[in-house]
């Protein structure tokens, strides 16, 4: 049965580097025998309907499609309308209650768990904060992420021990869900 995904790709579009127009990456995602495909803003969000069940092979295919297409080295992550749907649903902050710019899902290539941070101490950090969840870190950041001395701590490469990361504001995250809805 076919699924509705989103594709996350990380560091496109940002700053003048590693272009990727919106309209091609559209049609790449077709040509790798993808139905119903999105797009959403210029930074990297498409969504698309695929009989695969298989994420990671998913984001490897389209890796591999944008770096023979762009010559770019891009990460992307795969995941399901139903994952991002238990991402928005089980978020631990008052969602609600907060900026959606403010708030963000640090998306993770693999599991990480609260063991793996246990160096940092969240109180020099404040009012930032941060929550794990499934693949997922929760990172609000009330002065904005441009700003934040907390989310590239959390995602120094000795805490995450190979784990690539891409983030997208909480406004985006529903964005997404809302489109994936199957």
């Amino acid at each position: 049965m076919a699924m509705m995904y989103a594709a996350l790709l990380r560091g496109i579009n940002v700053g003048g580097s590693k272009k990727v127009p919106m309209a091609e990456l559209r049609d790449l995602l077709g040509q790798l025998g993808h139905g119903e495909v999105r797009t959403h803003l210029n930074s990297g969000n498409a969504v698309f309907r695929s009989e695969s069940d298989d994420e990671e092979a998913l984001a490897v295919g389209l890796e591999t499609a944008i770096e023979q297409h762009f010559g770019l080295q891009v990460t992307c992550m795969v995941r399901a309308g139903s994952y991002l749907r238990a991402v928005l649903d089980d978020c631990p902050f008052p969602a609600a209650e907060l900026s959606g710019s403010r708030l963000h899902a640090v998306f993770c290539s693999q599991p990480v768990t609260s063991e793996q941070f246990t160096s940092l101490d969240p109180t020099e950090y404040l009012p930032e904060e941060f929550r794990v969840g499934d693949r997922v870190l929760y990172l609000y950041t009330p002065g904005g992420l441009g700003a934040s001395r907390l989310s590239p701590a959390l995602q120094r490469p000795s805490l995450l021990k190979g784990t690539e990361t891409t983030s997208r504001n909480w406004n985006t995250v529903k964005k997404l869900v809302e489109l994936t809805r199957a």
